[in-house]
């Protein structure tokens, strides 16, 4: 098989949670689906990012970790993630997986999937966003996007 061939499979397989590109068994949690957002107007993916972003926060409010993060973090992780026209995850692709902590991908994973759907992007069509996730040991988290900051160690 070419290299070529083999990249393609590799973009097309299936990851564990279902989800192409996804490395866990993660799931969104039952409970029936969330009411769509209000659409994003962004023009481009590079604005979708923050509103991205703004959605992950109101979903996750409990997880924000507050503040400055500590110099130390406990791992840090970048994702893209794929959504169709109505905000629904399509696929996830790890640019830098946070592999020595497997519960931090699933958790991450975890929290995509249970902020689906995404706002829509009407004046994208299926907009990509790609955050890097900043974790600290307490299971608290941060997106590069939004970060309060880092303390200097």
């Amino acid at each position: 098989m070419s290299l070529g061939a083999l990249w393609l499979a590799g973009c097309a397989a299936t990851g564990a949670g279902g989800v192409p590109g996804q490395l866990s068994d993660a799931r969104a949690p039952d409970g029936g689906a969330r009411p769509a957002p209000p659409p994003s107007q962004a023009a481009d993916n590079r604005a979708y990012k923050r509103d991205a972003a703004d959605h992950v926060y109101r979903i996750n409010r409990d997880r924000i970790y507050a503040g400055m993060l500590p110099p130390l973090l406990y791992a840090i992780g970048t994702l893209r993630v794929d959504l169709d026209a109505r905000g629904a995850v399509v696929g996830m692709h790890w640019l830098r997986a946070p592999h020595h902590a497997p519960e931090v991908i699933e958790e991450i994973e975890r929290a995509v999937l249970a902020a689906a759907p995404f706002p829509a992007a009407p004046r994208i069509g299926r907009p990509s966003w790609t955050d890097t996730w900043l974790w600290d040991k307490s299971g608290r988290f941060q997106l590069d996007t939004l970060s309060e900051g880092q303390l200097q160690g």
